[in-house]
């Protein structure tokens, strides 16, 4: 008896530790396992969204102390691949976030719960219901931006044209509608401005002219040889297939 009871145990804690523990943070310190992108790339385009405030929010988020792309080391080298590939063709890579902090994520969701706050409904999700943003995807508590290896990004044809800056209270227009209409965005024509929460922003829509889905294709095809997965509601948005942290959000800032 005395030795079954012990089996037992021995099974029980052997089960025990073979359970994955539960996601974990780092709160304060970056990892020697991330990068600043523009070490890796030095002539990368950064358009980073979050440190200003022509954003969903309408406002800086929280996290972002500085407009750099941080990333894990492999899904940089992953890009630089791409932009390599790019580089013949006088193209380049521009990103608009890549590792998001924790506290970022916490950002967006305390303004979706906040519904009383509608000032950027006209430019990024005026056909969706404020109150329903958790239930159609497009927030979530948590982010794969927060593991360090997805980046939102676009393609830029080169000399990059001049990207225009957006001023604070500005009349906004539908990031759904045409180039020349919605905000001005200097990359190719992918047929909606970034963080647009509308259905033409899903990648294989088909309701888009055959430029705008040839760009698209582009983009999907560079980034899938370099190893990259994309998403089905958002063009911009891939994640790195080999990830290293799968299972790991971090929380340090972006500085």
């Amino acid at each position: 008896m005395k030795f079954k009871m012990t089996h037992t145990l021995l099974l029980a804690m052997t089960l025990m530790f073979a359970i994955p523990p539960p996601a974990s943070y780092c709160v304060d310190t970056m990892p020697d396992t991330f990068v600043d992108i523009e070490t890796v790339i030095p002539d990368i385009l950064l358009d980073i969204r979050y440190f200003g405030e022509h954003n969903f929010l309408g406002q800086k988020v929280d996290g972002y102390l500085a407009p750099k792309c941080i990333l894990t080391r492999q899904a940089a080298q992953a890009l630089a691949k791409a932009q390599e590939d790019l580089t013949p063709f006088s193209m380049s890579l521009k990103i608009y976030d890549c590792y998001r902090p924790q506290q970022a994520v916490d950002h967006f969701v305390r303004w979706a719960k906040d519904i009383s706050d509608t000032k950027t409904k006209k430019e990024f999700y005026q056909t969706v219901d404020k109150q329903n943003l958790f239930r159609d995807g497009y927030i979530d508590s948590r982010s794969g931006h927060s593991r360090g290896s997805t980046v939102d990004l676009t393609i830029v044809p080169l000399p990059a044209p001049i990207q225009p800056s957006y001023t604070t209270g500005e009349p906004l227009a539908e990031c759904f509608l045409p180039a020349g209409v919605r905000f001005a965005d200097n990359s190719l024509d992918m047929g909606t401005g970034y963080d647009c929460f509308h259905e033409l922003s899903h990648p294989e829509n088909k309701n888009l002219g055959p430029q705008q889905r040839s760009y698209r294709l582009l983009l999907k095809t560079l980034m899938a040889k370099h190893g990259f997965r994309s998403y089905e509601k958002e063009w911009w948005h891939f994640t790195l297939n080999n990830e290293p942290y799968p299972d790991t959000y971090f929380n340090f800032p972006v500085k």
